[in-house]
């Protein structure tokens, strides 16, 4: 037992992801180990605040005795040649001439750039190195350990037929979806589901207004809250408040779409981690879930087709991702028109669906970058990435296929990958440090998996013949107001299990000659219950003001003012953008500045509100981007575009810190963001309890105890 425990040991240090079967006479000594299938994580790679486990540390142990691109063991005597860089680190000679080709000349390990590279001749080159080895510890496939490893084919004479094994030929049409299974489908009965409905709340900005004065410009709020799960909040101690467990809770299945970058720059340390956090979202899909990987480099190929993520369906997606292997350039179009391809052609459609999008690069076969005659840069159309099918403006709105988009590291492209997540109507993430991609993922993944609302529109009517609605405030969600002003909507669509939405709608307040209260607005909300599958159409709830003849004492609504505050806020980001692209980093600089001014002086930002202080945070750590051109290149505009995205959707994105909890830019988390975020934190840890409660977050978008 003690040697099968060592080998386990020495994978995890050599940064495999292996899903393996363990013998209940295995078992490791701590309680509450492993369940019968786990998938097995690289070498702890965590925070900061650990110094001990940090991935540079991690990968330096390990790095002589096994190579950190093609994650094989280097020994001398098996027929490989061995390089070694002058920071130190050694690797195959084939496996860096391969990645130096494609223009890294950066340590793998250690990141130090290096003065000089191995260069390959055309000799012939030794057996394949290019991807991870299955069997990394050369266990025999007689040992109740690589039970799940068998189906595996035997490694081909080249690397690049590796995936070939797993999908032999890609068809014309992707219509070979697995049919869905409808006894997986979770369901609910109406007695539970009538009593979770949205909650639809509104706020005016003042309580009164004296009943002989007029008001040109009224802001009323609008607040939209989705219910909790049907289960899996539970009452706990006091002290630790309610917890949360994700697999517990029935929910509508989802159909994902993983379109992955695996150019020439992706090789090491960062197909590897990617590898990781694939296998972590692997593991977190239900068996009713589908989920198809696209792999892009200079062309597109389907890895895996949309698949169950039954126990089998696991090790074959798993299978195919361990495959993955890094060359040629970025055409991120060719990728995402394939992963799109595959939601278009299948046959059968799950209720929650989506792709997810990561790139650590910029799309050069697509977009054109060329100058004009003039010099100038010509605009760039971003448009020309994202497929008709998912342009969020095309088709009903239940048709829409949101693309969230991860950019990874300092060279990606920010813009394009904000633009196609804004037209697809999907979030834009920053990955700024490569040990955190598998938090990302866990946090968009804890969202798609608790879609509760589908197709939610809020409708806005005029109920006095003498009120006008001047305008919807709706960020990113479609939003239109009628001709006359007598009416307004707003296109919500879906909505994750506990998530808010806060739209501010403008009117004006006529004289009231008559009576002590004026109704200004009737406010209604229809949605699809994913569950029952019903149409709900909620109650209607009406907007009054009272109308005394005078005021005493006038009493500003904190919950209106914090939501004008992460509006102002929002658009000192646009601003501050727009002077940086221009080259001007001293008025974007005084933008952030004198909208921090500003929000410090509001009613809630004196309360205490979290909201204003993690906006405050979010603006400074801005303003420190912005320092110098290079640092707004490398980071600043990714922090700012991830930002723009997560106020204009009011839905959580990673950027910098914003996953680890001790940041102060949280905003829009789910009790089930956390949850999944606290399993991926968990599960890089090594710690056994990869599914411990963790207590909810409080919302800056709603009102909060104080």
């Amino acid at each position: 037992m003690g040697s099968k425990w060592r080998k386990l040991k020495t994978t995890l240090a050599t940064n495999f992801c292996v899903f393996v079967t363990v013998d209940a006479e295995d078992s490791p000594p701590h309680s509450g180990g492993f369940s019968g299938d786990v998938l097995l994580s690289p070498a702890p790679v965590t925070r900061p605040a650990s110094p001990r486990l940090r991935l540079s540390k991690s990968l330096n142990r390990s790095s002589k005795k096994t190579c950190t691109i093609c994650l094989a063991s280097m020994k001398r005597g098996e027929g490989q040649a061995i390089f070694t860089a002058e920071c130190a680190h050694s690797f195959h000679f084939q496996c860096i001439a391969s990645n130096v080709k494609h223009g890294n000349q950066i340590c793998p390990v250690c990141r130090a750039k290096w003065k000089e590279v191995p260069l390959q001749g055309p000799t012939n080159p030794g057996p394949p190195l290019g991807r991870t080895r299955i069997n990394p510890v050369n266990w025999s496939h007689d040992n109740p350990v690589m039970t799940l490893l068998r189906p595996i084919p035997p490694r081909p004479n080249s690397p690049r037929h590796a995936s070939a094994l797993i999908s032999p030929t890609e068809p014309t049409i992707f219509n070979d979806d697995e049919p869905l299974d409808l006894k997986l489908t979770n369901k609910t009965s109406s007695e539970n589901s009538n009593l979770k409905r949205v909650s639809v709340k509104t706020y005016t900005e003042v309580q009164a207004v004296p009943r002989f004065s007029s008001v040109d410009d009224f802001t009323v709020l609008i607040h939209l809250k989705a219910p909790a799960p049907v289960s899996g909040v539970k009452s706990s101690n006091a002290s630790h408040g309610p917890t949360f467990n994700l697999n517990q809770t029935p929910r509508a299945p989802v159909d994902l779409v993983t379109v992955l970058d695996t150019s020439g720059s992706m090789a090491g340390t960062k197909l590897a981690l990617l590898k990781r956090a694939m296998g972590f979202v692997i593991q977190n899909l239900g068996p009713a879930d589908r989920l198809a990987v696209i792999a892009f480099s200079s062309t597109a190929r389907r890895l895996f087709p949309l698949r169950k993520m039954s126990d089998t369906g696991k090790q074959q997606a798993l299978q195919a991702v361990n495959s993955l292997i890094a060359n040629g350039g970025t055409n991120i179009a060719e990728g995402l028109r394939k992963g799109a391809k595959v939601m278009e052609d299948r046959r059968e459609n799950n209720p929650v669906e989506s792709i997810i999008l990561l790139s650590d690069g910029q799309d050069t076969y697509t977009v054109n970058r060329s100058s004009n005659s003039g010099g100038r840069k010509n605009p760039l159309n971003y448009e020309l990435l994202v497929p008709q099918s998912i342009h969020c403006g095309n088709g009903n709105l239940g048709n829409k296929i949101p693309v969230h988009a991860f950019g990874f590291g300092a060279d990606h492209d920010a813009s394009s990958m904000h633009s196609i997540s804004e037209i697809s109507g999907g979030t834009f993430s920053f990955i700024e440090t490569e040990s955190v991609i598998q938090d990302a993922f866990a946090q968009c993944i804890g969202g798609l998996l608790s879609v509760v609302v589908k197709d939610a529109r809020v409708i806005v009517e005029s109920v006095n013949p003498d009120v006008v609605i001047g305008s919807l405030k709706a960020g990113s969600y479609k939003s239109h107001v009628m001709a006359g002003g007598k009416s307004g909507c707003v296109d919500v669509g879906d909505l994750y299990a506990d998530e808010e939405r806060d739209f501010l709608v403008s009117v004006n307040v006529p004289k009231e000659l008559t009576f002590n209260e004026t109704c200004l607005l009737q406010v209604r909300c229809c949605y699809t219950d994913l569950l029952t599958k019903e149409t709900v159409n909620l109650k209607s709830v009406n907007v009054t003001i009272k109308r005394p003849e005078s005021l005493v004492q006038e009493l500003v609504s904190v919950e209106v003012d914090r939501q004008k505050n992460r509006l102002q806020a929002a658009e000192a980001m646009v601003q501050a953008r727009t002077a940086a692209e221009e080259g001007d980093l001293a008025q974007a600089i005084r933008t952030l500045e004198n909208c921090r001014r500003v929000l410090s002086e509001t009613i809630s930002a004196k309360s205490g509100d979290r909201l204003c202080v993690a906006l405050d945070a979010e603006l400074k750590e801005m303003q420190e981007r912005m320092t110098s051109r290079k640092m707004y290149e490398e980071s600043g505009r990714a922090y700012i575009l991830s930002g723009l995205s997560s106020h204009s959707w009011q839905r959580a994105t990673a950027r910098g810190d914003s996953t680890d909890s001790s940041s102060l830019v949280q905003a829009y988390q789910t009790p089930s963001m956390v949850e999944l975020l606290s399993r991926s934190q968990a599960s890089l840890l090594g710690s056994p309890s990869v599914q411990r409660s963790v207590r909810p977050i409080w919302s800056f978008a709603s009102p909060k105890p104080r």
